[in-house]
């Protein structure tokens, strides 16, 4: 009797102890203990190891259900693992504490992306998620590429661009990857991230994480949610003095022409620290909150902390993005520092300035010229036209400057203007250049326009529309306007004129750099300098747009927008601006002579894509 007793409390303590819940893990202690790399989705294939990459320990910690951060916020630059620390919680919610996810990228192509290359492989190689999701090569309706059950809960994956895709179901886990990229309205339903998050509205217990690069100051969404948060960065210790400091890029230094030297300067002892201590420093330092107080949990974290970019390597980036121009240079600041790029002090020219750049031209085209544009703004009484040339990496060159004064209706404007996109003009090199390419707006006069650029599409004369917000500066296709069948094509020309302002910051000759002659008066330049970039907020969405300064007329830079446009037009019809810049330089010991014009160097240059005209669309 004694012994059955004893049999059945013994019965009862195991049936208890397999009732109890297993013991609560953290995300990173789920992945240190179960996730495996594979050879197809990560350079370092085999078992998962957070002390890999250090800092990523209180991230993954504050992504684990019972933290105490119902939101979580990842400003991070590109190498640095946050795709990773996502999947990690994926893979923890399956395996540990079931619930429906939702995981939000910028587009549904960029959705089945991710699900093929990045979740599939993980689920196949981390032993304890195998089965427990079906291969998506089975017939198993409970698991599609963007859809997959498993016991307790399901993965529904969506792109910010399909509002079908962010309202159909309760969501627990609402993991909201590259937001930064996500269109300003998912169709017409609204911002994208608040309509994800509000399907998580009814769990008390709901996780809500965002991961991005960050983009524009101001207008970048995942700027917006981390100055929301408690705001940490990750403060390493000096090999040297042990003093504590945030990685930032002005200490990272290198002798001239140098990079791959490249080391870091301590803040406090002022040494210099080699790349190969960079794993000593990560492994000691630590998360510091400069806003304590908020509930939502924010890290930022740049690629010089990153244990797969050494800091010879980030140097070379730098050097690199910096000769390619302001564009480069914007990813750069973007996606290897991690930071917002900040139009207003990358963009805001003196007049003083660029009239201190002014130079001295000559009588022919600079040397540096390879191509002609033209822009044409219209007004009431006039036809305001400036005339570019460009050269490697889109130099450019302000050749001159025309107005044509007489009334749009009437064909004598027209025919001035058709007299001189006629013109071929000398080059230094003794070569003539003709005007390759023209657009014309026609917001004004909008008939004249279309017919004059109808009979003279073959000399790619564009009649153009300009339209503001995150448009590109020429699109794959024209339009049809609805009078005379005439191509029409739509300019963004908020975009033209953020490239434009840029390059007014170039300071020296070279890709991107801005030429003015001499004559170009004060007038001139304000003009250019008409508009200023200015954020405002539509239904809680930031946005970006040009508007132009009080009293101050913009002809100028919408003749220069319209240049711009017409040498974008030429590089989507295949135009290939630096080959042809080196093709032009090569010629350059034949050139002709003012006193020989019968040398072979003083032509008319035609290239094979001139003579072809307009492809077809």
């Amino acid at each position: 009797m004694t012994s059955a007793i004893a049999g059945l409390e013994e019965c009862l303590e195991q049936l208890a102890a397999g009732l109890e819940p297993p013991p609560r893990q953290t995300v990173s202690e789920w992945a240190d203990q179960n996730r495996w790399l594979s050879s197809e989705a990560s350079a370092e294939p085999g078992p998962w190891r957070t002390d890999r990459v250090p800092y990523q320990r209180a991230i993954l910690d504050a992504l684990t259900p019972n933290s105490p951060y119902e939101c979580v916020v990842m400003m991070a630059a590109a190498q640095t693992g946050k795709s990773e620390c996502l999947l990690c919680l994926v893979g923890y919610i399956i395996d540990r504490d079931p619930g429906p996810i939702l995981v939000v990228l910028p587009r549904v192509e960029d959705g089945e992306a991710w699900s093929k290359d990045r979740l599939a492989p993980m689920l196949r190689t981390t032993p304890c998620l195998v089965g427990k999701v079906a291969d998506v090569r089975t017939r198993d309706s409970n698991n599609r590429i963007l859809h997959k059950q498993f016991q307790g809960g399901s993965i529904t994956i969506a792109g910010a661009n399909s509002p079908a895709g962010l309202a159909m179901r309760p969501i627990r886990y609402v993991l909201l990857d590259e937001v930064d990229r996500y269109p300003a309205s998912a169709g017409t339903e609204g911002d994208p991230v608040s309509l994800a998050i509000k399907r998580s509205a009814t769990w008390w217990n709901r996780k809500i994480l965002l991961v991005s690069t960050p983009t524009i100051k101001g207008a970048s969404r995942i700027e917006s949610w981390w100055l929301r948060s408690n705001q940490s960065s990750y403060w390493v210790p000096c090999p040297e003095c042990g003093a504590y400091q945030v990685l930032v890029w002005p200490n990272l230094e290198w002798p001239e022409g140098r990079p791959e030297e490249a080391q870091y300067r301590c803040a406090h002892c002022g040494v210099l620290i080699a790349p190969h201590r960079k794993p000593w420093m990560l492994a000691r330092g630590e998360w510091r909150a400069a806003n304590p107080k908020s509930k939502i949990a924010g890290f930022w974290i740049s690629q010089l902390y990153s244990p797969w970019k050494e800091w010879p390597e980030t140097a070379a980036e730098f050097l690199e993005a910096k000769h390619g121009g302001p564009e480069t240079l914007r990813a750069f600041i973007n996606t290897a520092l991690g930071e917002p790029w900040d139009d207003e002090a990358e963009t805001s020219v003196e007049v003083a300035t660029l009239m201190n750049r002014r130079e001295a031209f000559g009588a022919r085209l600079p040397a540096g010229v390879c191509v002609l544009t033209a822009g044409i703004d219209l007004q009431v009484d006039r036809a305001e036209l400036e005339l570019v040339g460009w050269g490697r990496g889109e130099e450019s060159w302000s050749v001159e400057y025309r107005v044509f004064p007489g009334d749009p209706s009437a064909p004598q404007l027209w025919q001035a203007l058709d007299e001189y996109l006629k013109r071929e003009w000398l080059h230094e090199y003794g070569i003539k250049l003709p005007v390759a390419a023209c657009a014309i707006d026609s917001g004004f006069h909008t008939q004249a326009v279309y017919e004059f650029c109808r009979t003279r599409y073959g000399r790619r004369i564009f009649a153009i529309k300009g339209k503001g917000g995150p448009l590109p500066v020429w699109p794959k296709r024209p339009s049809r306007s609805t009078l005379g069948r005439t191509p029409l094509w739509i300019v963004g020309v908020d975009s033209a004129k953020s490239v434009i302002y840029s390059r007014l910051k170039v300071e020296q000759p070279g890709p991107g750099y801005c030429h003015f002659p001499h004559e170009r008066n004060e007038e001139f330049f304000e003009q250019l300098l008409s508009e200023v970039l200015v954020t405002s907020y539509a239904r809680g969405v930031p946005v970006r747009e040009w508007r132009r300064k009080k009293g101050v007329r913009g002809e100028v830079l919408d003749a220069r927008t319209y240049a711009y446009a017409a040498l974008c037009g030429l590089v989507s019809m295949g135009f290939r601006l630096d080959a042809e810049a080196d093709r032009i330089a090569a010629l350059r010991p034949a050139a002709a002579s003012e006193d020989n014009p019968a040398a072979p160097g003083r032509r008319v240059l035609r290239s094979r894509w001139m003579e072809s005209g307009v492809r077809n669309f």
